[in-house]
């Protein structure tokens, strides 16, 4: 039987995190589980900074973006010496279970542990929507609608002025943010990791928008597309003579109050990580897909490749003609 479990949020922030640390204390609580919080991380776990947590530990933090546990990246963990350490910790506590918030390294931290007998369970949390085995992960829907408003107020000044504005979204190897953002807020190009770059296709739109009257365009690119900003921005001065700014909107799109939806998805997926521990599980995944809770092998779902999302990509093509 579960009778403690202890909660951390680890790598980058999210918005919705807490929500989901909300929800699994509760949860836990309402079933007779003691629940402890885990402070900075793995970090945290291997110095012993585990708080006790109740209802009101939770109080007030639905709304509040990042994560009140604090989050950090461990050197420390990724050692023998400071793994082994973790794994005495959880020991000297009696954590029966441990749910790990984070990305894709926090979920690995989360399998190396469930790999020494630790009943570790994973939640997605991280703006990237960088997992592909969930349809979405806790902070994304946020950070698009973070990145829209931010755009949208980009486009006025870049009117005014007549002016080419290259936008560079998070997303380094994912260009989910920027892909969504771009169909969201009317981008005339949209430049991921994914997709194929062509200068001369950019510039081909960036002229036929001229023509057409257009006052300005706008130029969405994720963080690691096959171009950069700089790279992109030259190009354009050179072969369309117009003028051109590059605006990144960089660590903004991890703040902010979670979304409803953010909210609500973490909400489920932290009570949801409660109840895979209690039916005796560990070593899962937790993720939405079609709107349904779900939970696969941790290692499985790490190995998971991510599709290109062509509809959405030929989407925007066609949406920006």
């Amino acid at each position: 039987m579960i009778k403690r479990i202890a909660i951390l949020t680890s790598g980058g922030d999210s918005p919705g995190m807490n929500a989901a640390v909300r929800s699994i204390v509760r949860t836990a609580i309402h079933y007779d589980i003691e629940v402890y919080g885990i402070k900075r991380g793995y970090q945290g776990l291997i110095e012993g900074d585990l708080i006790k947590m109740d209802t009101r530990s939770v109080s007030d933090i639905l709304d509040r973006g990042g994560t009140m546990l604090l989050t950090a990246r461990s050197e420390a963990f990724m050692t023998e010496e400071g793994f082994g350490r973790a794994l005495d910790v959880l020991k000297e506590y009696s954590i029966d279970g441990l749910v790990v918030i984070g990305g894709n390294g926090s979920m690995r931290g989360a399998k190396d542990l469930s790999d020494s007998g630790v009943a570790a369970i994973g939640i997605p949390g991280t703006i990237d929507n960088d997992l592909p085995y969930t349809d979405f992960t806790i902070g994304f829907d946020t950070a698009v609608n973070t990145a829209i408003n931010a755009i949208g107020n980009l486009r006025d000044t870049s009117s005014s002025h007549g002016r080419v504005t290259i936008v560079q979204l998070m997303g380094r190897h994912c260009g989910d943010i920027a892909l969504f953002a771009g169909i969201g807020s009317g981008a005339d190009v949209i430049i991921v990791p994914e997709d194929e770059y062509d200068e001369d296709e950019v510039c081909r739109r960036v002229l036929e928008g001229k023509k057409r009257g257009k006052l300005h365009c706008l130029i969405i690119a994720a963080e690691g597309a096959p171009v950069t900003c700089e790279e992109l921005k030259t190009v354009i001065m050179e072969k369309t003579g117009m003028e051109s700014r590059i605006t990144v909107l960089g660590h903004v799109q991890r703040g902010g109050s979670p979304s409803s939806y953010d909210r609500l998805i973490a909400s489920r997926m932290g009570a949801y990580a409660v109840k895979v521990l209690m039916e005796g599980r560990k070593a899962r995944a937790v993720g939405i897909k079609n709107e349904q809770m779900i939970d696969l092998d941790i290692t499985e779902a790490l190995e998971i490749r991510r599709e290109k999302r062509l509809e959405l990509i030929e989407l925007g093509d066609i949406l920006a003609e």
